[in-house]
């Protein structure tokens, strides 16, 4: 059939499986090519593709000629006016969460860290716990505090995770910010079953609590854009020490706690034949949606998953782009 006298697109479509579909002539002619020599093959081969392209050219010019056929028939039956103005759309955003993972990323990005993916959120407890020098008695290994799949497997509690699968590379120095969810058993204004982390690791040589301090406080100065007034006060984690909780001076002079920061322990790198006299580190955990709250005022988290818009286009001028 001649493409030049085909008139509809159901013609159309039935020239175009018999030529290029999965049992057409074209499809044939590259199956016959195995019983072919290898250097006939080739150049056959090359023919055919040369063909099989002129032929899906020709196809799409008559489906677009067609197309527009329709199209100008449409407009003439309907009396369509094409200078009416469009209907206007509403234009969305990036949700907060996303946009200030980004930010976050991009500021330590500047300073030297790899951005790495999210990483694993289904995790065995060795990853999660064990190698964290989290001790089997802890709490926070309780069914009412995380989500078990079986006795191994649970969803991650946290992003400190992915310290150990970076540390077990053995590749240094190690300056890395991952961003991921993470779960845990707490729903109310400030707690949700899944929230977001943002994890910073770095290991080295000669890397002390003051080189830790410094990107702390230049990152949240840097975020809050302003000169904030910050503590750091002693804490516990069992996978730092020294372990220290980060606070700021709210406006009514009360102090918010924002993360939680301190040196890699030891004992983590030691599980993994590192020298420790030698290297040393430091990690930290943000609260993505924690400091998001504490820059726009919001009181409960549970709005960043309503999907309610009126809340959502509040962002649309977004102070990260």
């Amino acid at each position: 059939m001649d493409i030049n006298v085909i008139n509809d697109h159901k013609e159309l479509e039935n020239l175009r499986i018999k030529y290029l579909g999965k049992k057409g002539l074209i499809a044939h002619q590259i199956n016959l090519l195995k019983h072919l020599p290898l250097v006939e093959r080739k150049r056959f081969g090359k023919i055919i593709n040369n063909v099989k392209h002129y032929i899906y050219t020709k196809i799409n010019n008559k489906k677009i000629f067609l197309d527009d056929l329709l199209i100008n028939k449409n407009i003439s039956l309907n009396n369509l006016d094409l200078s009416l103005p469009g209907r206007r759309s509403n234009i969305g955003s990036m949700h907060p969460i996303t946009s200030t993972i980004y930010y976050i990323e991009r500021f330590f990005n500047s300073l030297g860290f790899d951005i790495l993916s999210g990483g694993f959120e289904l995790e065995d407890q060795y990853h999660n716990f064990d190698a964290l020098n989290i001790p089997i008695y802890h709490p926070a290994r309780n069914v009412q505090d995380t989500f078990w799949f079986d006795s191994n497997f649970l969803l991650r509690t946290q992003t400190s995770n992915m310290q150990i699968h970076e540390i077990k590379k053995n590749k240094f120095p190690i300056r890395m910010i991952i961003s991921g969810k993470v779960y845990r058993k707490d729903s109310d204004k400030t707690h949700s079953p899944m929230f977001h982390q943002v994890e910073g690791l770095v290991i080295d040589k000669n890397v002390n609590f003051s080189n830790l301090k410094w990107v702390i406080s230049n990152f949240l100065n840097d975020f809050f854009k302003k000169n904030i007034e910050i503590r750091f006060r002693s804490s516990y984690f069992p996978f730092t020490v020294l372990s220290c909780e980060v606070d700021i001076k709210s406006s009514d002079g009360s102090w918010l706690e924002v993360l939680g920061c301190g040196i890699v322990h030891p004992n983590i790198l030691k599980r993994f034949n590192i020298n420790s006299k030698l290297y040393s580190g430091f990690a930290f955990g943000i609260g993505v949606e924690r400091i998001i709250m504490l820059y726009y005022g919001i009181k409960d988290l549970r709005c960043f998953f309503k999907n309610d818009i009126k809340f959502l286009s509040q962002f649309k001028k977004n102070r990260y782009f």
